[in-house]
């Protein structure tokens, strides 16, 4: 008899992990019947979890970390008990902002994040809004990151579920965006706005989404967790096979999953993002991720960086606050559980964020792993062994 589990997503591609389990068997092998629930908002998604709505969810993976400092409101224990998409996000602004960047002279490369800050702050002036998924989100990491250099005007970030991003563009409620795709081709699509970056400019392998539960749950339910995370893994190795790219397109784009048409997803799926309404395209390798180079590995490295950028901004004691964000990022877990997989088990459970410029041997388990290029738009290096 299956196991019975509510599981909370977001309209996303980066959701595919949960969503192929489901429809294509993985789960099913596990003894485990899936109950894919869909949120409106982020914020939704989280009280889902918190309060026992649903089991497990695709989570932003700031939350469990965001939750752990006391961050939010809500501060259920969570545990990221893998990564379930790396990358996936999109920087667009609206078409009068790419206008005006235009008639600056920038070319739109989808690339050089550097120009493109500096484009983007020259046509935008002082007063950029910019809209976001949710406050604790890898979306508002990178746009800290990349724009709060000294000196810098601040910018107004403000909250948008992804699939109003488009509407609040074309309102006149925000001047830019950063989301998950496949929202901003949907902006683009409707011809509201451009796409301007993607998320991997800014950091090259950012933990965009995770697999969350409950930290209780897991520890009362740590047999039906392994389940699960087995069924996801499989699932995230099947979509990284290319020839599953137009069955996964289709299978994302049914109206119980995104309800959008298969060939926008498709773009996300292929890195062949079309980034304006004239048609203009532009080829980004490894736009999002979910199996190549340990991409599922949840790093506590990962944890301490996204810990020590919202503790600053909050006021709190960085160093405290990587100490609790390590226990967040579920290391243990992911090699118990995933034991016996085939799963990448690297040598280490964090490393240094921000070195691998090209595909990198690195020690694991079998000797076979491949890290893929972790570089910051800026080269600086995340070392959490050194006091900020």
């Amino acid at each position: 008899m299956s196991i019975a589990l509510s599981i909370g997503f977001m309209p996303l591609v980066d959701a595919a992990p949960l969503i192929a389990a489901s429809e294509m068997g993985f789960a099913r092998e596990e003894g485990l019947d899936l109950r894919l629930e869909r949120a409106p908002s982020w914020s939704t998604l989280r009280d889902m979890l918190a309060f026992g709505g649903v089991e497990a969810a695709h989570m932003l993976s700031p939350v469990p970390v965001a939750m752990a400092l006391g961050l939010g409101g809500v501060s259920v224990p969570l545990s990221a008990v893998s990564v379930l998409a790396v990358n996936g996000d999109v920087i667009g602004v609206s078409r009068a902002l790419a206008e005006r960047m235009r008639a600056q002279g920038f070319g739109f490369d989808f690339s050089d994040a550097v120009a493109a800050r500096a484009a983007l702050r020259a046509a935008a002036g002082a007063g950029l809004r910019i809209g976001v998924p949710f406050p604790f989100s890898m979306h508002a990491e990178l746009l800290h990151y990349w724009l709060s250099e000294p000196g810098a005007p601040a910018i107004d970030i403000r909250t948008v579920p992804p699939p109003l991003m488009a509407e609040a563009i074309a309102a006149g409620e925000i001047d830019a965006f950063c989301v998950g795709e496949p929202w901003g081709s949907i902006a683009v699509e409707t011809g509201v706005g451009e796409l301007l970056l993607p998320g991997a400019a800014i950091w090259a392998f950012a933990p965009a989404r995770c697999l969350a539960v409950r930290s209780d749950w897991a520890a009362r339910e740590e047999e039906t967790l392994g389940r699960l995370m087995r069924a996801v893994w499989r699932a995230g190795r099947w979509l990284d096979r290319p020839g599953s790219r137009t069955t996964a397109a289709e299978i994302l784009a049914r109206r119980e999953h995104l309800n959008l048409p298969a060939e926008v997803i498709d773009r996300a799926l292929s890195g062949r993002l079309t980034i304006s309404s004239r048609g203009d395209a532009r080829r980004v390798e490894g736009f999002v991720e979910f199996h190549a180079g340990a991409a599922s590995f949840p790093w506590r490295s990962q944890a301490a960086w996204i810990a020590r950028r919202l503790a600053k901004r909050a006021g709190q004691d960085p160093q405290a606050a990587t100490a609790r964000a390590r226990g967040v990022f579920r290391t243990d877990l992911y090699r118990r559980l995933l034991a016996g997989t085939g799963a990448e088990m690297p040598g280490a459970s964090e490393k240094l964020e921000g070195t691998i410029e090209a595909d990198t041997p690195a020690a694991s388990e079998s000797g076979r792993l491949v890290l893929r290029r972790d570089r910051f738009f800026d080269g600086r290096v995340f070392d959490l062994s050194v006091p900020d």
